[in-house]
């Protein structure tokens, strides 16, 4: 049993990363500003595992507060040491993530993402806890005409946003370099979570205006309201973008399966993809959630968003030789599962 710190850990990748963290036993100290999330997803997590006769309420606690803050990260640390304890690791979601969003507000995104990944990093170093799973993405490639990116391909991100994930992966890079002996860092680049925990429990629940494609097919199926697909004249078949969607429960996995390879080796710094390595178009998300659902998903054609790249898929094997780590679940279990997350709740955790 570890003692885990996961920031932004009530959101869409970090709750379902908790319900993993904590079915392996581990405990798990959320810190969360809320800022795009509910505190309610976490009553959701605790009735998963009350269904299983499991009572997490002494495994499972929660911080509100910012990045931003360094005093208030050095509080949770503190809080943790007065049990007689320490943080063992810390798996770093938090951050602003929107695409377009970013390439019209950079100064939030430096702000958010850089500055507040340097108090935690720094925080870290003062109550020596050294290893970190760092959610990184792989828009950290821009654009490439790579049938699969390997973790070796050019580095040139072409949004606000791929830009600040990059400069904390060399921040990282910059501190285990300058102490290598003494941290073990993860860097995971991934590509397209969709999907939900297979009870309906808890699943993407943006407070925001969501970004992401799946929850705005989710929200046009159930509306019936047209989404906006950004393009139709992209290089592909279709002439829509091809992205490498990964179940959101394999990707949970894959965090687990880092933060377990970094306790028990020495002292690394490893960079992943996390993807399933299978492209598939807009159009044939649409068409296979349209199938498997039994529901129409209304859409329309738009402009090409600023920042959107045509194509990003998966070279997975280096994350599949050093974590033994493969994803399990179809592109047909993504959108069932997700489905079912918004049947059961239609407004998310409101």
């Amino acid at each position: 049993m570890k003692r885990i710190l996961v920031t932004g850990g009530t959101g869409f990748i970090g709750s379902h990363t908790c319900n993993a963290l904590l079915k392996n036993g581990h405990e798990v100290y959320i810190l969360d500003s809320l800022s795009n999330s509910s505190k309610k997803s976490l009553d959701h997590l605790k009735l998963i595992f009350s269904k299983k006769k499991i009572d997490i309420s002494n495994k499972l606690f929660f911080f509100k507060g910012d990045l931003r803050d360094k005093e208030f990260i050095d509080s949770v640390f503190e809080k943790v040491k007065i049990k007689g304890n320490s943080i063992d690791g810390v798996i770093h979601f938090a951050g602003l993530k929107a695409v377009e969003e970013s390439v019209n507000y950079p100064l939030k995104y430096w702000e958010n993402n850089v500055i507040g990944s340097f108090n935690l990093f720094k925080s870290m170093i003062e109550n020596n806890c050294k290893t970190i799973v760092f959610s990184s993405s792989a828009t950290v490639y821009g654009n490439t005409k790579d049938e699969l990116l390997k973790e070796s391909a050019d580095i040139n991100p072409i949004n606000t946003y791929g830009s600040t994930k990059f400069t904390v992966e060399n921040l990282l890079r910059n501190i285990y370099e300058a102490k290598s002996h003494e941290w073990n860092i993860a860097i995971l680049r991934y590509f397209n979570p969709i999907g939900a925990h297979d009870s309906g429990l808890i699943g993407e629940n943006p407070l925001e205006k969501p970004n992401n494609i799946f929850p705005l097919i989710i929200n046009a199926a159930y509306e019936q309201k047209n989404l906006k697909v950004f393009g139709n004249n992209w290089p592909t078949d279709d002439g829509t973008c091809i992205r490498d969607y990964i179940h959101i429960m394999d990707l949970a996995d894959g965090h687990l399966k880092a933060l377990n390879h970094l306790m028990t080796n020495n002292s690394q710094l490893i960079n992943l993809n996390i993807g399933t390595g299978q492209g598939h178009s807009v159009l044939n998300l649409i068409n296979t959630f349209e199938i498997v659902n039994n529901v129409k998903v209304p859409f329309i054609f738009s402009d090409r968003r600023k920042g959107d790249v045509c194509k990003l898929v998966a070279d997975n094997l280096r994350a599949k030789k050093i974590l033994n780590w493969y994803p399990n679940r179809s592109i047909e279990e993504m959108c069932r599962d997700g489905w079912r997350w918004k049947l059961m709740n239609p407004k998310g955790y409101s």
